[in-house]
Formats: C-alpha cells, sequence, structure tokens
C-alpha cells in the first residue's frame, strides 16, 4: 500500500477545497491542492523550527538560497546565481507582481488559470489573449500566428504557463525557442509562472526553464517557481522569483514596495527541507499521479461526450464535455457529486464553458468514486 493511499479526512479541517461542499455528499476535484500529507522531511522542518517558540519577521538565510540554487541544477541543469533570487508570499503575488513592473499591455494564451486573467485587471494593464489550439489528435499547441496577430504596438509583457495549467503540457524545447524568438522580435519581457515544473508525469521528459534557453531569454525573463505544488505545501505560501537581469529584478522589487508582505517563516523552513530532502517523496508522488492519469484518461475515453489530451505534467485533467451538449458541464456534474472546476474560470466570455478541470491528485479511492460519479453523469444524465 503507497503512502499515498491514505485517506485524511479534511471535510471538517480548514480546508478551501472541502469546506465548499461542507454538509454535502460531493467530491471535490477543483482547486489544485492534493489531499496527500507533506512529505515527512518537510514535517519534521517545521516540528523544529515550532520548538524553537519564536515566530518573528523571517530573514532568509544562505543555505536556504544555497538550496534553490542546486535544486535548479539538479533538476533541470539551470545553472543561477543567489542573488537572483527574490522572495514572494506567493506565486499569484509574483504575477501580479510582474504586471506593476512592466510598462504596456499583458498577453496571454487561453485557456490559462484564472489569476493570468485577472492581475492585469487588478495592475490597470490591458489584458490581451489569444487562444492555444487542438492539433487533430487532440494536443494542445501554439497558435503563433495569432498571438503575433493579437499583440499590440505597447504590448510589454508576456505571461506564459510552462507547465500549462490547465491543459497539461510540458512545452517542448522547439516550441519554447518558437515563442522566445517572437518574443526578442517583438520586445516582450516574459514572465514565466513554472510553479508544476516538478509535476512532469512522463518520466522520459525533462522541464526547460524559460529562461535557461538563451542568455537573451534570460535577461528579458521573470521566472515565478515554488515548492508549494510540487510538495503540496501551498498553505505555506512561500514562493520565489528568479530574474538574472539586474535592471528588470530592480524594476521587479520596486513594485513590490508596500504591499508585498514578509514571506512566511515556516514556509521558508519548509521549501529548504522540501528541496533537499523531498526527493524520495517526489518520486513516489510522481509515480502514483501518473496510475491516477492514465486513469483518468481510461474512463474520459469511454465515456460518451468527454475528451481530453493527454497529460503530460502537473495533477489537472483539461476535459471537454461539449458533446454532452449541456449549457453548464460543471453544474451537472456537480449535481451527480462531483465538484469540478468550471471552464468560463480559463478564458474570456463563454469560450470555454463546455469544458471542466478535475484534480487527480489524491488517494486512488477517492479518484474511483469521482469516476464512478463521473461515467453516472454522462451515461445516466
Amino acid at each position: 500500500m503507497s503512502l499515498f493511499d491514505q485517506i485524511i479526512d479534511r471535510r471538517s479541517s480548514d480546508s478551501v477545497k472541502w469546506a465548499k461542499y461542507a454538509g454535502r455528499d460531493i467530491l471535490p476535484l477543483w482547486v489544485a491542492d492534493m489531499d496527500f500529507a507533506a512529505p515527512p522531511p518537510v514535517l519534521e522542518a517545521l516540528h523544529r523550527r515550532l520548538d524553537h517558540g519564536v515566530l518573528g519577521y523571517p530573514q532568509p538565510w544562505p543555505s536556504l538560497a544555497e538550496s534553490v540554487v542546486e535544486h535548479l541544477a539538479r533538476e533541470y541543469g539551470w545553472a543561477i546565481e543567489a542573488d537572483w533570487i527574490v522572495w514572494l508570499p506567493g506565486l499569484v503575488t509574483g504575477l501580479n507582481v510582474a504586471c506593476r513592473a512592466v510598462e504596456g499591455g499583458v498577453f496571454t494564451a487561453t485557456p490559462v488559470y484564472p489569476p493570468f486573467l485577472s492581475a492585469p485587471r487588478f495592475s490597470g494593464r490591458e489584458l490581451i489573449t489569444a487562444h492555444l489550439s487542438q492539433a487533430a489528435g487532440g494536443a494542445w499547441q501554439w497558435d503563433l500566428e495569432a498571438v503575433a496577430a493579437a499583440l499590440k504596438p505597447d504590448t510589454g509583457l508576456f505571461l506564459l504557463c510552462h507547465p500549462h495549467n490547465p491543459v497539461g503540457r510540458r512545452w517542448r524545447e522547439d516550441e519554447l525557442l518558437a515563442v522566445a524568438d517572437l518574443c526578442e522580435r517583438n520586445d516582450l519581457v516574459v514572465c514565466s509562472d513554472e510553479i508544476h515544473c516538478g509535476l512532469l508525469l512522463d518520466r522520459d521528459q525533462r522541464h526547460r526553464p524559460f529562461a535557461s534557453l538563451s542568455p537573451e531569454m534570460a535577461r528579458r525573463t521573470i521566472t515565478l517557481m515554488a515548492p508549494s505544488k510540487t510538495f503540496n505545501i501551498p498553505g505555506l505560501g512561500c514562493a520565489f522569483a528568479v530574474i538574472g537581469d539586474p535592471g528588470l529584478r530592480c524594476r521587479f522589487r520596486a513594485a513590490m514596495d508596500g504591499i508585498v508582505p514578509h514571506v512566511n517563516v515556516l514556509g521558508l523552513h519548509a521549501c529548504e527541507a522540501a528541496f533537499r530532502h523531498g526527493g524520495p517523496w517526489h518520486a513516489e508522488l510522481l509515480d502514483y499521479l501518473a496510475a491516477n492519469r492514465d486513469r483518468v484518461e481510461a474512463t474520459v475515453a469511454r465515456l460518451p461526450g468527454l475528451a481530453m489530451a493527454h497529460v503530460e505534467a502537473t495533477y489537472l485533467a483539461w476535459i471537454d464535455a461539449q458533446g454532452l451538449g449541456l449549457p453548464d458541464p460543471a453544474g451537472h456534474f456537480e449535481s451527480h457529486g462531483l465538484g469540478l472546476s468550471g471552464g468560463t474560470d480559463f478564458g474570456p466570455g463563454k469560450d470555454f464553458s463546455g469544458w471542466v478541470r478535475l484534480n487527480f491528485g489524491c488517494p486512488r479511492a477517492t479518484l474511483d468514486a469521482a469516476l464512478a460519479r463521473l461515467e453516472t453523469a454522462c451515461t445516466k444524465g
């Protein structure tokens, strides 16, 4: 029995994920929050820090920065300097700071993680979008002609989701180079959200940080990362930006002034413990998630009215439910005891109203129960 098979009752806890349906028989597979306990080395580090007794304002320490530098070199072959790191209380904070730090309109490709759509608005920037496209086999890909056509003369920032949430793509190097060429030709700063970079489910793949493509891309890229998704510690509020260019880093820090608080002291300790000692837990997690992914894909493939592309990364399945002919698929599934994210959150207007996102980062028993409800909703109305 895998340690990830353990069912931890979160229904009466402080979980946003489970509280949404309190008192109702609905399995929540919506927000990107796994139902697994954090890695033992992380929990041990938190206990040690709590035993100290004083929880004052933290200051990042040298070995913490070293753990990030070593982790990025070991996992992705990316060499960075410690002073390129800017600590943040969350990755969404970084998206909003980037929008404030770079002048002009903000481009992103949809469907996409909802804060990509709200951060420009909160920052008083114009949001510019173009759709990703699907190949004949259903795989998601870039439509760079549509992207180029959508860009405006004053567009300054390209928000990149890499790996992509919700479509589950790990962008290949040739795809990234094509995006890089477009950004260089249009003089765009790139803010690359790489929070899911540790969740590549096919073992023959490796994440390539966008900023590592070339010295030119390193100069124009803000990379956002965090241990939160990979090690399931989002509630600890710890993320970081990696910004190699001193001028861009200065602009980013200036945009933080007065609005971005200190990072959670426990989050910082958890980050170091995860990067230094979380490897064995992480390897087992990837195997478990890949098996869950395969279960979801097999179920969707045989259900009428549903389709999905292969999930290369993340623990999120982006499901096309347009074949059911329903005005609100998410509401329909909810009425059958399954809480999914509605597609309208991932793009402007009703462009993705026929889609839903399913989180398979949960024990297999929970997932099997959820897939049974999915089947009932599709076959028995």
